[in-house]
């Protein structure tokens, strides 16, 4: 069976996506939550909770920052809340965070998300010993490097489907540096829609942002694999992640439809290579016009990868 894990940026979104055959709503806060589509407080994510669960699914909740000391001190307050309302998978990129889940015998079941560094079978076979349920693969693993894996792996690998991909994430401001160097005052949100251009090639649009987690750097392109579905089924690759970080509103929610449809139909063994197609061009349709939309490094031959 394919398990889908899809972003949620309201409370509205939510139904709509809870509605359609996906698997995991991925949820956060403002503290704790890495590169989310919105942050949800504590008394809006219980509400969610409730309202996955009585839909039959299930939460995912990104407990994926980088854990600096002041923040180690108020964490395990969160993995106890977290509990309370039986949640049921968090995602995990600090060891500090499975080290106070270990030794609180905490009921979190977890995904480790260590972004670029889950690179091979041996990582996450070794997340797995540690108590994962599964690790998320770095964007960057192409379908050679995947294909090697596949047959390896005592627990399960997530993959990006569809949405942006973090290239650079730094603690520092770096935005809100160069504004003060350059004497601007502007707004360094994600809404700002900020970007950066290679000096030598002004087709580049790498998205940037900063929070309170640091500056966030995103590729030029998101991610769509629906034409590559069939090959990460037949290799048993069958979680699925879709990130609507960059792709707001009833858009991501029609996205996640057609990837709900494609899921349903290699289940059902009528998937192929036209019904593809025509789900891309419906991905493409929906997709924001600003953002370009590729396969990622999912072609790439993994000696130009560096």
């Amino acid at each position: 069976m394919i398990e889908m894990t899809v972003t949620a940026a309201s409370r509205e979104q939510a139904e709509q996506l809870l509605d359609l055959p996906v698997d995991y709503l991925y949820l956060g806060d403002w503290e704790y939550g890495l590169r989310l589509p919105t942050h949800f407080s504590q008394s809006e994510l219980a509400e969610l909770i409730e309202l996955v669960h009585q839909k039959g699914k299930k939460v995912s909740v990104a407990v994926n920052a980088i854990m600096h000391p002041e923040m180690m001190e108020t964490v395990l307050d969160y993995l106890f809340f977290l509990q309370e309302h039986q949640v049921d998978r968090i995602v995990v990129g600090d060891p500090g965070v499975i080290y106070l889940i270990r030794k609180h015998q905490l009921d979190l079941p977890y995904v480790y998300d260590g972004a670029t560094l889950v690179t091979s079978s041996r990582q996450i076979n070794f997340w797995g010993k540690k108590g994962a349920e599964g690790a998320v693969i770095a964007r960057e693993v192409p379908y050679q490097e995947l294909k090697e894996m596949s047959g390896q792996l005592a627990v399960f690998g997530e993959v990006l489907v569809y949405g942006a991909t973090c290239i650079h994430h730094s603690k520092r401001p770096l935005v809100r540096n160069y504004f003060s160097y350059i004497g601007a005052e502007e707004d360094v949100g994600k809404e700002r829609g900020l970007f950066l251009s290679e000096p030598k090639d002004e087709d580049t649009h790498y998205s940037i942002y900063e929070d309170h987690h640091g500056t966030h750097i995103f590729a030029s392109n998101d991610v769509n694999l629906m034409m590559e579905l069939g090959k990460l089924y037949d290799l048993g690759y069958t979680h699925w992640k879709l990130d609507g970080i960059y792709t707001p509103g009833d858009d991501f929610v029609r996205i996640a439809g057609l990837f709900a449809e494609a899921k349903c139909l290699l289940e059902q063994g009528t998937w192929s290579q036209e019904k593809a197609a025509a789900l891309t061009a419906k991905v493409r349709d929906y997709h924001p016009q600003q953002r370009g939309l590729d396969q990622g490094f999912f072609y790439l031959d993994p000696d130009e990868i560096k």
